[in-house]
């Protein structure tokens, strides 16, 4: 059966369409945990061949965060104007280029420079697919959506380090640059040729920076989005902040090679993949919000578990389990705190869309930074933030969203 939201956007999906909506969906949604995580192994690497520090390094994640936050502020009010398939195709042609930029560059700060620019490319391929979403499904159904989507996302996390790993035995680090340039040119025809329009010219609204102005004003006054943008800001940054400390604090720390912390993070992200598909099962029967709250404590108990497993100099053995919680837990943090976000926002899902996406990157982009404290001397200040962000996570939640309507359970949606 056709949803509300199929029949409003002209489009009779059937089964063969919505396995090809979720496959290219993921894969622009992939764009930022593929262009963060693949290189991650290579960390070391690039601090020796350009001469730089680690916190010089951990400046290009940062800046490619910014990057993602800025680029769907843009991205996603623009996409309510024009559509979402134009701005689509504009950022990933940009996106290929500056991939292949990354790979020549000369300096670290350079190298910074230009993940700024991919960034804000590959934003377009994650705000507009989470608003194409919302064009189509809403309330539980988006729930279940998000978390498929998050079966065919999460595969970048899981694959991405591991083929990073693999290719710096073939060749530098900036082969790993040149495979990020080859997802965007394999991903135009993809969209060009199986995506469809999601929002007709009758639903579209200005796009000028005034009204973009305002529909955020009006999202930062609604007590329930910001509960939900907020909570699930702090539980993606936690996740970031293991991204950014991961590569030092287990390679340069605990002795894990390359290739072994390749496996470690694959492992973790399989957990989210998991964790995201079996919350896809329980959306409908379980309210949302009160998965969301699993999720969140999840998270702040793995980054308290990781604080004290640090501090006790347990090691590895306790380390890489408080990492599995962490990270597992985000499989019910995102899809739930996204579906429940932009829930009430019909009406501007590109903006809605893009106000969550900003707020969870500048979060994420304040906290990697912190784990850096120390020079990578201890890994306590890693855990330290990890802890922080997982508890404020929940604290939000429970304060800040304490008035945040949340759907109610329903049946299945076979559209979902």
């Amino acid at each position: 059966m056709r949803t509300v939201q199929e029949q409003a956007a002209g489009l009779a999906l059937t089964r063969a369409h919505r396995v090809r909506l979720v496959v290219i969906l993921g894969g622009l949604m992939a764009f930022a945990p593929a262009s963060i995580d693949m290189y991650l192994p290579a960390f070391p690497a690039i601090a020796r061949d350009l001469g730089s520090q680690e916190a010089q390094v951990q400046l290009t994640l940062t800046s490619c965060l910014l990057g993602l936050a800025l680029g769907q502020g843009l991205a996603g009010p623009i996409s309510d104007a024009l559509g979402r398939r134009p701005p689509l195709l504009v950022g990933l042609a940009c996106y290929t280029m500056a991939s292949l930029l990354c790979a020549v560059a000369p300096s670290v700060y350079a190298l910074a420079g230009l993940r700024l620019l991919q960034g804000m490319a590959g934003a377009a391929g994650t705000v507009i697919a989470g608003a194409t979403v919302r064009d189509l499904y809403a309330g539980p159904a988006a729930g279940r959506f998000f978390s498929r989507l998050m079966l065919v996302q999460g595969l970048a996390p899981v694959l991405a380090p591991v083929v990073g790993g693999q290719l710096l035995r073939a060749g530098s680090w900036r082969l790993l640059f040149l495979v990020l340039a080859a997802m965007g040119l394999v991903l135009i025809p993809a969209v060009l040729f199986g995506l469809r329009e999601t929002l007709p010219p009758e639903r579209r609204r200005p796009g000028s920076l005034p009204d973009t102005a305002r529909t955020f004003g009006r999202l930062l006054r609604e007590r329930g989005f910001m509960g939900y943008a907020v909570s699930g800001g702090l539980g993606f940054a936690a996740m970031f902040a293991y991204i950014s400390s991961s590569p030092f604090v287990l390679q340069n720390l605990y002795g894990v090679s390359p290739q072994g912390f390749s496996l470690v993070f694959g492992a973790n992200a399989l957990g989210l993949v998991v964790v995201s598909q079996v919350n896809a099962q329980l959306v409908g029967r379980v309210p949302m919000r009160r998965l969301l709250g699993i999720g969140l404590a999840g998270i702040a108990t793995g980054g308290v578990a990781l604080l004290a497993v640090v501090v006790a100099g347990v090691g590895l053995v306790g380390v890489v389990p408080a990492l599995f919680l962490t990270v597992a837990s985000i499989g019910l943090t995102l899809p739930n705190s996204t579906a429940l976000a932009l829930s009430a926002h019909p009406e501007a899902a590109g903006a809605a869309a893009a106000f969550l996406g900003v707020t969870q990157l500048t979060l994420g982009a304040l906290a990697a930074p912190l784990t850096g404290i120390g020079g990578g001397r201890t890994a306590v200040p890693a855990a330290a933030v990890i802890a922080t962000l997982g508890v404020s996570a929940l604290l939000v939640l429970r304060s800040l969203g304490r008035d945040a309507p949340s759907p109610a359970p329903a049946r299945r949606n076979r559209a979902a």
